[in-house]
């Protein structure tokens, strides 16, 4: 193991709190004594384990002013934004502050190491408190002993905001290890969105990524947070999320995920309040070798509450996808809506689709679904539209778009809504025969 990720003094600030210090400490620990997964762990079923490692990466030096200008002009996804980081290899490049009329409101919007010194008690008590439980606390604990790179957006009570917050993270270094994260607290009736967005600056720096997101949203709060995942194939990616949502809260993620050599996605999904509404939304594209692995887990301890997830992946090449999900219904917790739905569209017989969804449920009053379905592209469908005419690579086209747009058109912003289609169709559309 790398011995700068054995020890991480160097990469830290001596000057950070004893708390901080504490989960630091803590998180070193357990990323050094938690074994590493194997093909036995339950959590880690169908995943391929045993080219996972650490191994050779490290926190990157902070790239050239050249380079980091070069990065700051190419983050350019979504143009209207409350607010804006941009990160290459961890190092801040640039940060564009909120207006002073939402300062004067009491919003918060900073890096994480400014917010730690400026609003100490805040980071205090939401900073690093939610782990996961899905198979990847080895790798929290090398975040959490790690950190130093990503936003912190507190919403006070009744404040609404229309513009998200968008943050940036590139790799640049040969085999960086980066940490990103990102906490947002929504008070009671306040309403954001945010946008993440993790980009490699080439084809070939190799990276490891172990990016954190928590999500509080207090009573009626509306957060809307979206992930733009498009690292280079020669990454390994984890995402570890929670969120935990009050009553009449409405929380929605969507995630886009392109890139990466592997990526381990893992939601965990809270709800502490009646009448919560929260949605899960994600779409994979994968080609050549690619093994996108997907754990969720929506628990569901209070009643009248409702939480979807929808999760569409699409297959090229020897590709291969995970996902296992569970929804866990506690006995009080009647009256419950919760749905898992898994959809797998398979472009190539090589490539190979694994889902295990779950229930479990303590209530005796609940509706509750799960279901998986993988196919191929439907032949009747391909043949219909080539006797209108429209050429074969053509139909094939629009049957597959036609596959993303489910969760696409979920989107709430033009621009980024387009923009994710021309990701999506540089990756892999000259594919499509």
């Amino acid at each position: 193991m790398n011995t700068t990720l054995e020890n991480p003094t160097a990469t830290t600030s001596a000057q950070e709190p004893a708390w901080l210090a504490a989960r630091r400490a803590e998180g070193q620990t357990q990323f050094n004594t938690l074994p590493a997964p194997t093909v036995k762990d339950e959590r880690w079923r169908f995943a391929r384990v045993n080219t996972l490692s650490t191994d050779g990466h490290a926190p990157a030096a902070t790239p050239s002013a050249e380079k980091l200008a070069e990065l700051i002009e190419r983050s350019n996804l979504v143009s209207q934004r409350a607010g804006s980081l941009v990160f290459a290899d961890d190092a801040q490049a640039r940060f564009d502050p909120i207006s002073a009329e939402l300062a004067a409101q009491g919003v918060i919007y900073l890096p994480v190491l400014e917010a730690i010194a400026k609003h100490p008690e805040l980071m205090e008590q939401y900073f690093l408190k939610e782990s996961t439980e899905l198979g990847s606390e080895k790798f929290f604990g090398l975040h959490a002993s790690l950190v130093k790179a990503g936003s912190i957006l507190y919403i006070p009570k009744g404040v609404e905001i229309e513009q998200p917050f968008v943050n940036y993270y590139w790799t640049s270094g040969a085999h960086s290890a980066v940490f990103p994260h990102t906490l947002v607290i929504a008070e009671d009736h306040a309403k954001a969105a945010v946008v993440d967005i993790f980009f490699s600056d080439t084809e070939t720096n190799q990276a490891l990524s172990i990016a954190v997101s928590n999500i509080h949203a207090a009573t009626g709060a509306n957060v809307f947070r979206k992930v733009v995942q498009d690292w280079n194939e020669k990454t390994t990616s984890f995402q570890l999320d929670t969120t935990v949502g009050g009553r009449d809260a409405d929380v929605k993620n969507l995630a886009v995920n392109i890139g990466a050599e592997r990526a381990r996605f893992e939601n965990q999904v809270r709800i502490e309040g009646a009448g919560a509404h929260v949605k899960m939304y994600s779409l994979t594209v994968a080609e050549e070798s690619q093994e996108f692995d997907q754990r969720t887990f929506q628990t569901h301890n209070a009643p009248n509450a409702v939480s979807d997830l929808l999760y569409k992946n699409a297959l090229l090449d020897k590709s291969r996808t995970i996902f296992s999900g569970l929804i866990k219904v506690a006995e009080g917790a009647q009256q419950t809506d919760a749905y898992q739905t898994n959809r797998n569209l398979l472009l190539n017989p090589t490539a190979e689709a694994n889902a295990l969804p779950g229930l479990e449920i303590l209530a005796n009053d609940v509706k509750c679904s799960h279901g998986a379905t993988t196919g191929n592209v439907d032949e009747d469908e391909l043949f219909y539209m080539m006797q209108r005419g429209i050429a074969k690579r053509d139909a094939m086209k629009l049957m597959v778009f036609g596959f993303f747009e489910e969760v696409i058109g979920k989107v709430d912003s033009d621009e980024l809504a387009d923009n994710l289609r021309t990701l999506i169709r540089n990756k892999f559309e000259s594919k499509i025969h």
